[in-house]
């Protein structure tokens, strides 16, 4: 039986295939993410958004992505609304 990879290692491995510039949207995570993994619990991509917020904050507070709100680098601590990802080179 196939293991679902972390969706840590998920949102990790598309911003390392992002370009310096470019920034992620979470519902398309969830929706590439919910394609690949097998949890049982998790009926619609969008199970998965809550869980993309929750890792995407704390990969930022390691400083390994960055969270962007209206194309600026924002604290992930203060991160509220609409946001994106992306490597931690694009600026």
């Amino acid at each position: 039986m196939a293991t679902s990879p972390k969706l840590a290692d998920f949102i990790l491995d598309l911003c390392a295939k992002a370009a310096a510039s470019e920034m992620i949207d979470p519902e398309d995570v969830a929706k590439a993410f919910a394609k690949v993994s097998t949890n049982p619990n998790v009926v619609t991509w969008e199970g998965y958004l809550l869980a993309v917020k929750d890792n995407a904050v704390k990969l930022a507070k390691e400083g390994k992505i960055r969270v962007y709100r209206k194309g600026v680098a924002v604290d992930p601590e203060t991160l509220k609304g609409v946001y994106r990802m992306g490597p931690v080179s694009a600026e």
